[in-house]
């Protein structure tokens, strides 16, 4: 046999949502609607060609960001969605088993996978009771070998966010060697004023970096494109790390094209922000905990009990997103589905 890493024995595995023909899937925080007309046009005009090589750069989807976030493009490094961005991070910043990339927990399921496969030390902190970061522990587990720090806001799978005061409390604390990434997948859906808004701190702080995606309020999952903003330093050294040709053409017109659809694509943001109160509330009235979510889905703390609801979604045709012992993820989509969803929950006996 080759010779295989025998770590990756230990390796978590990344475990997608489920798809069941005929159930309701509401485990992968996608948008129900498909991308709009201009940005379905555009991505088929880009198919056409797709017996070329794409722009290794991806010169033109950079210059269109830097125009949108009114930034230089020598600051913007594009990746096959935000969570490639984040391995890239890992390879760029640790180079030794001891060097240490600090995350919440639970976050981002792909946080201890992407510092596994780059060969560092991963410290997790815990959530505080009410399901959010806990930054003065994360202030506390950075160390002299620390490199990097996964701040995800609004959490996945929580939906809570860090505020703004509490980030710059971060960058402040564990100083200009150790690299902060903001991972915001799910910017497009926050309305309180409170949270963070990273591309504000950029300047105040060259240690940090900004991770947003095109998978969520672009509706544009499939086609795998996220990006990231700091500084140049930064963004060059995240380039050289990038796998060639990871960004396809096709996702680079389709990225493009939804940021001249902005406004389109974003108004339907609104939509789910409503029925997210409306479904915690659901919840609330039905005994469940349920935090304040920022995000496309909800969190329910189901623990032991996780298992038992998910299978009684399953056997009402939705399907929800677990997370071993600790609760399930629900994503919020049309009304009538989320509907469905709460049927089944107003329904579940233990």
């Amino acid at each position: 046999m080759p010779l295989i890493r025998p770590d990756l024995d230990t390796l978590p595995a990344y475990v997608p949502g489920r798809a069941i023909a005929g159930a309701i899937k509401l485990a992968s925080n996608e948008v129900s609607l498909p991308p709009t007309a201009p940005v379905l046009a555009a991505i088929a005009e880009a198919a056409a060609a797709g017996n070329r090589y794409p722009d290794l750069a991806v010169t033109g989807l950079t210059a269109r960001l830097a125009e949108h976030l009114g930034v230089d493009t020598g600051r913007i490094s594009i990746g096959c969605g935000s969570v490639s961005i984040c391995q890239q991070l890992v390879q760029a910043t640790c180079l030794e088993p001891s060097d240490e990339v600090v995350f919440a927990w639970r976050s981002f399921e792909s946080y201890p996978i992407v510092a596994h496969i780059g060969g560092a030390t991963m410290r997790r902190v815990p959530l505080d009771a009410d399901f959010r970061h806990d930054i003065d522990g994360m202030i506390a587990a950075v160390t002299p070998k620390t490199r990097l720090v996964l701040v995800c806001s609004p959490n996945n799978p929580t939906g809570t966010v860090v505020t703004r005061a509490e980030m710059e409390r971060l960058l402040t604390a564990v100083g200009p060697d150790v690299l902060v990434a903001l991972d915001e997948a799910y910017f497009e859906y926050v309305d309180d004023p409170a949270a963070v808004n990273g591309m504000a701190l950029l300047d105040a702080y060259p240690n940090l970096v900004v991770l947003r995606t095109f998978s969520k309020a672009y509706r544009l999952a499939a086609l795998r494109v996220g990006y990231s903003v700091s500084t140049p330093e930064v963004a060059t050294a995240l380039r050289k790390v990038c796998s060639p040709f990871s960004v396809s053409s096709v996702a680079q017109a389709g990225a493009i094209a939804a940021l001249d659809n902005a406004d389109e694509l974003l108004a339907a943001c609104t939509d789910v922000q409503s029925e997210r109160i409306r479904v915690r509330d659901v919840l609330l009235q039905a005994g469940y905990t349920v935090p304040p979510t920022q995000s496309n889905f909800v969190w329910l703390p189901l623990g032991e009990r996780t298992a038992p609801f998910d299978a009684h979604c399953l056997d009402n045709k939705v399907i929800v997103r677990p997370f071993a012992s600790d609760g399930v993820r629900v994503t919020v989509s049309a009304p009538e589905e989320n509907d469905a969803f709460l049927a089944a929950a107003q329904s579940f006996v233990d």
